[in-house]
């Protein structure tokens, strides 16, 4: 699994989160999407790598500003992610 952060500048509540994390789950097959207004992040995790381009045109549409993009194996934290 991959995990991609993507740095976003603009959200300013839980609404503008929800909706980043909405155009994210439409737009590609995601595990998960959880958006952060204070880290200006939204941390994806997913079975294959992301297309950069098609992120920056998800965020586009959405009006708020991308800052970066990067990915990374994804490793399973906890108790579970032991073993």
């Amino acid at each position: 699994m991959i995990q991609t952060v993507i740095g976003i500048d603009g959200m300013m509540c839980d609404m503008c989160e929800a909706h980043i994390n909405d155009a994210i789950r439409k737009n590609f097959p995601v595990k998960s999407a959880k958006s952060n207004r204070k880290k200006k992040q939204c941390v994806v995790v997913s079975e294959e790598a992301l297309d950069e381009e098609r992120i920056r045109k998800v965020i586009a549409r959405t009006g708020y500003d991308l800052l970066s993009i990067s990915s990374e194996p994804y490793q399973k934290k906890g108790l579970f992610g032991l073993w």
